[in-house]
C-alpha cells in the first residue's frame, strides 16, 4: 500500500508539471503571438530560375495566374464544397481540430511517422504562406505558431477569403478565379455545383487529383466531395443527382509553362529540384525557390540559331542538343527538340537511340587500356567472323569503301572503320567494352555482342556527352546537371552543388591519347582509302577539337570537345524513320561545328594538356612508323613512353637512302629515351 502511495503521489506531481508546462507553453506561444502582431495574408510563392549569371530565365506561373475575389464574390458552392473536404469545423474552432489532431497524433505514434493529416484551413494557409512541405516536428511546430496569429488578429471569413485566393490548383493556378479561368475557361462567379466539387478536390494533391492528369481519380474526388456535401445539409438530393451527372466542359488543355528561355532546360531543372528536394513537382513549383542554374543564356541563344540556321524549316527531323562544362559536368545550353510548343519530349534527357560509330572511343579506350597504341595495324576488308554459337557475323563500313590492307588504329579511328572495330572487340572480349562504357557513366543496357562496337545499343545523348566530358578533363567523373544552388522562401540555402571532390576514373594518360587521336577525324593527313570523317566540316573549325560522328539508318550524331567545352548533337525522327535526304544526314555535324566555333568567340585558343609519362612522335599514318622526310604525310602522334614505335617508315624511299635510313633505325633503337630529339634531327639532317 505505501508503494502504492508513492506512486500515486509521483504520478500526481508528473502530471500537475506536465499540466503547468504545457499550459506555459500555450500561454508563451500567444504571448509572443500577441506581441509580433498580424502576418502577412499574401506571400509570393513563384519558384524562379535563374542563369549562371544570375539572371532571371524563368517563372513559374504567378503574378499574371493570381486574381483576388473578395469572399463575397466567390459562390458559397465552392465555399461549402472546400468547407466540406478540408475542414468542416472551419467556423467552431480556434485554428485546431483537436479531436482530429489526436486522431491523427495517436496513428502517427503507431506508425512512427508523420503520415497522418489532420490539418484544418487554417493551418494549410499558414503552412503555404510560409513554410516548407516537409514533414518535420519543427516544421509542425512552426505552423502552429503561425496558425494561432492568424487566428488571433483575422476574423474568419478574411482567413477563409485569403485561402481560396493563394491555395495551389496545379498547373500554376493560384486560387480560385485563376483554377477556374484555367479549367473551365470562366470566371469562379459562374461556376456549377459540379464544377466547384471538382475544382474542390485538387488542392490535396495536384499532381494527383487535377482532371488534366488523372480524370477518374478527379471524378472520384468530385463526387466525394458531393457526397459530403450532402451529409452536411449544403446541398439538396436533386442538386447532388444533378450534380454527379453534369458533363463537364474543360477548357482545351494547355502547356503548363510557356517559356522563352530553354524551355526543354527549365523542365529538367524542375525534375532535377524535385528529386534533390524529395518533393513533388507542384511542390517545388510553388515552393518560392530560387533555382540557380548552369544555363549559359549566351550560349543557349547560339545552340538554337545554329538549330534553326542548319536545319531546313521544312523539315521534320527532330534533333537533341547539349552543351557541358567538362570539368564539373555544368550543362551550358540544351535544346531537346526544335519546337517547345509542337512536342515537350526531352529528346536530349530521355531519348534512347543507337549511338553508332560515336560508341567507338570506349571500344579504343579500353584497347589503349590493354597493349594497343595508335600505331597498331589490323586488315580492313570484308570479313566474315565466326562467332562461338555458330553464328556468321558481316559488318560492312560506310559504302562498302575498304583499305584491303593494314590500317592503324589512328586511322580506323579517324575514317571509323567497322572491320577495325569489330576485330579489336572480339580481340578484347565483348565484356570489356560494356565495363568500360560503365566507367565512361554509361548505364543503359549494354548487350556483350560482337556489334556493340558498331554502336548497337541505345544510349541517351545526356549521358555520351558526360562520357565524352569525362575524356576532355583528363578522366575525372561527372555527371551532366543543371542546379548549382536552391534557395528556399527564407533565403536560407537548402542546397548547393559540391563538384570539388571528383573521383579519378580514366587513367590520365590514356584520355589524353585518345583524346588526340580523335582530333584526327577533322585532319586530312589522315585521308585513306576515303576521306576522314570530318572532312565535310574541317574547314569550318578554327580550333583544336576532339570529336567522333557516329551514323545509323535513323540517327546522326556529332560529338566533341576542346579542353573548355563539350557538345553533342543528335538528329533523328521520333518514329526511327530512316534519314534518307543527304543534306539530313549532316545536320548533326554542321550544328555543332558552328556551335562550337561561337561558343569559343573570345576565348584563348588552348590545346589539350600532355601529361608525364607521354611522348609525342611525328608518324607516318598508314605505316604507323617513325616518319621520315620522304613520307608524304605524317601526324604527330603519342604513346605511353615505351610503347612509341623504335623503326622509321621504309616505304617512301628506295635504294641506298633507304638502306642508310634503315640503318640510322636500327641505330636509333639503341638509344636512350633522352636522345629522341637527336635522333630525328639525324634522320632530317
Amino acid at each position: 500500500m505505501a508503494r502504492k502511495r508513492i506512486f500515486q503521489k509521483k504520478f500526481l506531481i508528473a502530471s500537475i508539471a506536465g499540466i503547468t508546462l504545457c499550459f506555459t507553453l500555450v500561454i508563451s506561444v500567444y504571448l509572443f503571438s500577441f506581441l509580433l502582431g498580424p502576418p502577412q495574408l499574401v506571400n509570393d510563392q513563384n519558384t524562379i530560375y535563374h542563369s549562371n549569371s544570375g539572371e532571371v530565365i524563368g517563372e513559374e506561373r504567378g503574378v499574371e495566374n493570381r486574381y483576388w475575389l473578395s469572399l463575397d464574390e466567390i459562390p458559397s458552392s465552392f465555399m461549402d464544397a472546400t468547407l466540406a473536404i478540408e475542414d468542416q469545423h472551419f467556423y467552431d474552432h480556434n485554428g485546431f481540430d483537436f479531436k482530429r489532431i489526436l486522431g491523427a497524433a495517436l496513428s502517427d505514434f503507431k506508425n512512427f511517422s508523420l503520415k497522418e493529416g489532420a490539418s484544418t484551413l487554417t493551418q494549410q494557409y499558414a503552412r503555404n504562406l510560409y513554410l516548407t512541405h516537409e514533414k518535420t516536428w519543427t516544421r509542425k511546430l512552426k505552423e502552429a505558431f503561425y496558425t494561432v496569429r492568424l487566428e488571433m488578429y483575422y476574423s474568419k471569413d478574411e482567413i477563409l477569403e485569403g485561402y481560396l485566393n493563394t491555395i495551389y490548383y496545379g498547373h500554376g493556378a493560384y486560387g480560385v478565379e485563376a483554377a477556374s479561368r484555367y479549367f473551365f475557361d470562366e470566371s469562379a462567379i459562374d461556376l456549377t455545383l459540379a464544377e466547384a466539387a471538382m475544382l474542390a478536390g485538387i488542392p490535396k494533391g495536384p499532381t494527383y487529383y487535377s482532371p488534366f492528369n488523372d480524370s477518374q481519380r478527379a471524378k472520384t474526388r468530385q463526387h466525394l466531395i458531393l457526397n459530403a456535401m450532402l451529409d452536411n445539409e449544403m446541398i439538396t438530393e436533386e442538386n447532388h443527382y444533378l450534380a454527379k451527372r453534369e458533363q463537364l466542359a474543360f477548357n482545351e488543355q494547355k502547356n503548363e509553362q510557356e517559356h522563352e528561355i530553354a524551355p526543354y532546360f527549365q523542365d529538367y531543372v524542375l525534375l532535377e529540384a524535385s528529386n534533390i528536394l524529395d518533393l513533388d513537382s507542384e511542390t517545388v513549383r510553388s515552393g518560392g525557390y530560387h533555382i540557380h542554374t548552369t544555363l549559359d543564356v549566351d550560349l543557349q541563344d547560339e545552340l538554337m540559331d545554329k538549330i534553326n540556321t542548319v536545319i531546313h524549316p521544312t523539315s521534320d527531323i527532330e534533333v537533341g542538343a547539349i552543351s557541358m562544362n567538362p570539368h564539373t559536368g555544368a550543362i551550358q545550353a540544351l535544346a531537346g527538340g526544335r519546337d517547345y510548343e509542337q512536342s515537350q519530349y526531352n529528346r536530349a534527357i530521355w531519348a534512347e537511340r543507337m549511338p553508332g560509330s560515336a560508341f567507338k572511343p570506349f571500344l579504343y579506350y579500353a584497347a589503349l587500356s590493354n597493349g594497343y597504341t595508335p600505331s597498331t595495324q589490323l586488315m580492313s576488308k570484308p570479313t566474315a567472323f565466326e562467332l562461338s554459337d555458330g553464328k556468321v557475323y558481316k559488318p560492312a563500313n560506310f559504302n562498302n569503301y575498304y583499305a584491303d590492307d593494314l590500317i592503324t588504329l589512328a586511322q580506323a579511328l579517324a575514317l571509323s572503320d567497322n572491320i577495325y572495330a569489330v576485330k579489336t572487340n572480339l580481340f578484347l572480349g565483348a565484356e570489356q567494352l560494356v565495363d568500360t562504357a560503365r566507367s565512361f557513366g554509361i548505364d543503359s543496357y549494354l548487350p556483350a555482342v560482337p556489334s556493340l562496337a558498331l554502336g548497337t545499343a541505345t544510349v541517351t545523348l545526356k549521358d555520351m556527352v558526360a562520357g565524352y566530358g569525362r575524356l576532355a578533363n583528363g578522366g575525372y567523373e561527372i555527371n551532366g546537371f543543371t542546379i548549382e544552388k536552391i534557395v528556399d522562401r527564407q533565403d536560407n540555402t537548402v542546397y548547393e552543388k559540391d563538384v570539388d571532390d571528383q573521383k579519378q576514373v580514366l587513367k590520365p594518360t590514356t584520355a589524353f591519347i585518345l583524346s588526340h587521336l580523335m582530333t584526327g577525324m577533322f585532319d586530312r593527313a589522315l585521308d585513306g582509302y576515303m576521306a576522314v570523317t570530318g572532312s565535310s566540316i574541317a574547314n569550318n573549325i578554327t580550333r583544336t577539337y576532339a570529336g567522333k560522328s557516329g551514323t545509323t539508318d535513323s540517327d546522326s550524331w556529332m560529338i566533341g570537345f576542346s579542353p573548355e567545352v563539350v557538345t553533342g548533337v543528335w538528329t533523328g525522327y521520333d518514329d526511327n524513320r530512316p534519314i534518307e535526304k543527304v543534306k539530313e544526314t549532316t545536320y548533326a555535324k554542321d550544328v555543332w561545328a558552328t556551335y562550337m566555333e561561337a561558343a569559343h568567340q573570345g576565348l584563348p585558343f588552348s590545346t589539350f594538356d600532355v601529361p608525364s609519362g607521354v611522348t609525342g612522335l611525328p608518324i607516318d599514318p598508314t605505316t604507323g612508323k617513325r616518319a621520315t622526310p620522304y613520307c608524304d604525310t605524317s601526324r604527330v602522334m603519342y604513346f605511353e613512353k615505351g610503347s612509341e614505335p623504335m623503326s622509321y617508315c621504309s616505304d617512301h624511299y628506295h635504294g641506298e637512302e633507304r638502306d642508310d635510313i634503315m640503318e640510322r633505325g636500327r641505330d636509333s633503337e639503341k638509344e636512350s629515351d633522352g636522345g629522341i630529339f637527336k635522333k630525328w634531327f639525324d634522320v632530317f639532317f
